[in-house]
Formats: structure tokens, C-alpha cells, sequence
């Protein structure tokens, strides 16, 4: 398994937020990403989940509430990949498809995407 310390891939993970374009971002609400080691031990291979209401399924009633939770599991990524650069890359679409989720993209759609 490649080694790279948390905070490098937290680096990683920064990077990858900072490549989303800014007409993106801009309509990101009320979401915060997370880094941590590993996932539940029920879904050890899992790379990253997204916990919150998507944008398409808030109304009038949301307000007040703890902002949704992106988390990009570390230990996972490096598991399946073999060279730094396919981390980075990793990374880079694991971000990406939790954002989709963000905005309620599904995984059958992202999955048809290539994420």
C-alpha cells in the first residue's frame, strides 16, 4: 500500500476542491468536506459518502441545519491504487462524485458519467 501522511492528502483532497470549477462552487450550500481514515466497518472499500439533503430536495423548510457532510476516505484510496499520480486522480473523482451527490445526482447517472 503507497504511503502518504493525512496531512498530504488532505492536500490532495484541497487540490481536487480547488479544480471544481467556480460557477460549481459557487452554488455548493451549506456542505462541509472531511478527510478521516477509514469508513464504517461495515463498508470497509467505501472512498467517500456524502451525508445531507441534496439541493434538489430542499424547500422551504431548510434552515437551520447542520451543513451536509462530505468524507473522502484516506486509507481505502490508497488501498486500490498502485502510483501517486492514480491517488490523485482518485481523489480528484472521488470529490467530484460526492459533490454530484451534493446536488442530487444519483450513483446509477454518475456511474453512466464515468464517476
Amino acid at each position: 500500500m503507497l504511503e502518504i501522511p493525512p496531512e498530504e492528502f488532505e492536500e490532495l483532497v484541497a487540490e481536487a476542491l480547488d479544480g471544481i470549477p467556480p460557477e460549481i462552487t459557487r452554488l455548493m450550500d451549506n456542505v462541509a468536506v472531511f478527510v478521516e481514515d477509514e469508513p464504517e466497518p461495515e463498508d470497509p472499500e467505501l472512498l467517500g459518502r456524502y451525508e445531507g439533503i441534496p439541493l434538489t430536495e430542499r424547500g422551504e423548510w431548510y434552515s437551520g441545519v447542520l451543513p451536509d457532510r462530505i468524507t473522502i476516505y484516506r486509507l481505502p484510496t490508497l488501498r486500490i491504487c498502485e502510483t501517486y499520480d492514480e491517488v490523485v486522480e482518485e481523489v480528484r473523482t472521488t470529490v467530484v462524485h460526492e459533490i454530484a451527490h451534493h446536488f442530487g445526482i444519483d450513483d446509477e447517472r454518475l456511474h453512466e458519467l464515468g464517476y
